[in-house]
């Protein structure tokens, strides 16, 4: 029997009503009431079964696919297949500098000791304690005076403690015969501290370490790699090869050795003061240890999102663990530090000024993370990524981010009759989801602004809102130093306005300058640069100019003696010359200037206009 019933449709009212307009074609049903009868019954029983059916296989073909999956279990099998392993939960992490006083010590104090691994400091973020410990042993020696301050292998006293609880799983190697599966069942685990050693046996201390199959360089006969992938219920699986294709394998008999730290991920960043739950046992004396804190603790970051590993798995296969292009550098380097808040990179020939042979990567911290923390983490990328994977003449360097401050003045025509708010409630409103709209969509390298999309949600808030114009200006923050002559160049990402005898097209915030509170603006018709007091009056002509193509400021010789207002910088104000769109280059990442960001209503009762 032949229906035009399809058994793809998904709408169970559509396929109901398909069934009864079929039956209603037979002649043994022409004149049937199908929603009065016991057959109505049996229609819905039909189109349940086939709706049921169709999203059944709707959802399982959408599993199928890396671009369609919505469970979290088909994402993480497809990256695998890619060879995409997505991230773990990651522990904070924090540097601190730990010294031991002996000063107590009974009898004579060695002239050094040692700090060994797993040694707990205490620390607390928002009332929850938290637990940091050591992952490496350190060394001491007396300053002479019965102070003992640790140092790693490289002499230096900056010590890192990890969030987490220590955990140490054994496994044994069956027989060739036996299905061979190493399941960690803990969702909390940090892979970066997963450490893995193979026993001969279990009455031997003799044992080889194996590595991550995710930081191979090249992989040889004697090799010893192992590869930790997420299973379907977000545990994780150990697995080894039993071909050599990953070089030594372990054989039955041996006992696998797997520690670990189990860590409560962001919650712990952020933990300031650290303070040692133990002391440091020398010649059986239990000595005090002290902390001064270098870095407050950060990185922490739970597992890689869905929406992460679906964008990085296909890339990462692309870049076959190579780093040529930028595109390559911003993968690898994201894949492999995913709690970084965004990377970008570009190549020698696109940076002002050109510098051949480099790759300019630019790095975008989370909040708090202190200069030594992202000095490490750049020296960590370097000797785990850019140095091993990059091309050999290529030089890396990392860039701090730039950020560009948007003002957004809206003026909007208000017809107070459509709706029960003031204008300055309305105003408040806008205000809000102009906020909102930044915080939502900007913030990271790469995302352009369009004027449109902010003008149509402005006119979503209210029918009273008739229409809606907004002005854009942009600016910048320089840091001068004072009472130094200098010359500064801030630099635009964008194009600027032409100048012209009516607007400023470049302005300044207030400084000090020759005793006098002043600012900078371009001249009118003009590209030169001069400054103004408050009153309007030239105090200096000639200071320097802008390139409205470039976009290039430059302040020559310029000597500010203070600034006002309290800040540490100077904004320097310009006018794009496309407001429509402002898209950022290279390290720029687009910001909202609330101080410069206001709405101002217009009333206007004409709710109807006729067009002759």
């Amino acid at each position: 029997m032949a229906t035009n019933i399809k058994s793809s449709e998904l709408d169970f009212e559509a396929i109901r009503t398909k069934l009864k307009t079929y039956l209603a074609a037979q002649s043994e049903f022409a004149d049937y009431n199908f929603e009065g009868s016991g057959l109505a019954n049996i229609l819905d029983v039909l189109a349940y079964n086939t709706h049921i059916n169709a999203l059944s296989a709707n959802m399982a073909i959408n599993e199928s696919f890396l671009d369609t999956a919505q469970l979290r279990g088909s994402v993480v099998s497809h990256a695998h297949s890619l060879g995409y392993y997505p991230k773990s939960k990651t522990a904070a992490r924090a540097t601190i500098s730990i010294s031991a006083n002996l000063t107590t010590f009974i009898g004579t104090p060695p002239q050094s000791i040692t700090l060994p691994i797993g040694v707990r400091f205490s620390a607390s973020v928002k009332g929850i304690t938290y637990t940091f410990q050591t992952r490496q042993t350190y060394t001491a020696t007396n300053n002479g005076a019965g102070i003992y301050t640790f140092v790693d292998d490289e002499d230096s006293a900056d010590i890192i403690v990890y969030e987490g609880t220590d955990v140490t799983r054994t496994y044994y190697v069956p027989d060739a015969s036996d299905t061979r599966h190493y399941v960690i069942n803990d969702d909390q685990l940090d892979q970066d501290t997963l450490s893995v050693n193979v026993f001969e046996s279990t009455n031997t201390e003799d044992f080889t370490s194996y590595s991550n199959i995710k930081n191979a360089i090249r992989i040889r006969d004697d090799s010893t790699y192992y590869i930790l992938q997420e299973t379907p219920n977000g545990f994780y699986e150990l697995e080894f090869t039993d071909t050599g294709s990953l070089g030594i394998w372990p054989t039955p008999g041996n006992k696998i050795e797997v520690n670990y730290l189990r860590t409560s991920g962001p919650a712990a960043n952020g933990a300031r003061v650290f303070s040692p739950e133990e002391s440091v046992i020398v010649s059986g004396q239990s000595m005090p240890l002290s902390t001064t804190t270098i870095s407050y603790s950060s990185q922490g970051a739970e597992k890689e999102s869905i929406e992460s590993t679906r964008f990085h798995a296909p890339l990462t296969y692309a870049s076959q663990r190579r780093m040529v292009t930028p595109f390559d550098y911003h993968t690898l380097i994201q894949s492999n530090y995913p709690s970084l808040g965004d990377v970008t990179a570009w190549g020698g020939e696109q940076n002002i000024p050109v510098d051949y042979g480099k790759m300019f990567v630019s790095i975008k911290y989370p909040e708090n993370t202190s200069e030594e923390s992202k000095l490490t983490t750049q020296a960590e990328i370097k000797a785990n990524l850019t140095d091993p994977l990059g091309v050999a003449s290529i030089t890396t360097e990392f860039i701090s981010p730039e950020f560009l401050y948007i003002g957004v003045n809206t003026t909007f025509d208000f017809n107070p009759t459509l709706t029960g708010l003031t204008s300055q409630a309305t105003q408040d409103r806008i205000n809000v989801k102009v906020n909102e709209f930044f915080t939502e969509n900007f913030g990271q390298f790469g995302v352009a602004f369009r004027k449109s999309n902010l003008s149509a949600i402005i006119d979503d808030i209210s029918p009273a809102i008739l229409s809606n114009k907004i002005d854009i200006v942009v600016n910048e923050r320089l840091v001068p130093i004072l009472n130094f002559q200098k010359t500064y160049t801030i630099q635009f990402p964008i194009a600027l306005a032409p100048a012209d005898d009516q607007n400023y097209i470049i302005r300044s915030s207030r400084f000090n300058f020759n005793n006098k509170i002043c600012t900078f603006r371009n001249r009118l018709s003009s590209n030169s640069i001069e400054i103004v007091d408050v009153e309007g009056n030239i105090i200096s002509q000639n200071i320097g100019s802008y390139d409205r193509l470039t976009g290039q400021v430059t302040l020559t010789n310029f000597v500010p003696t203070a600034i006002v207002g309290g800040a540490d910088y100077v904004r320097v104000f310009a006018t794009p010359a496309n407001q429509s769109t402002i898209t950022p280059l290279r390290n720029y990442i687009l910001l909202l200037d609330t101080g410069e960001t206001s709405s101002r209503a217009i009333v206007n009762y004409q709710t109807t206009r006729v067009t002759l």
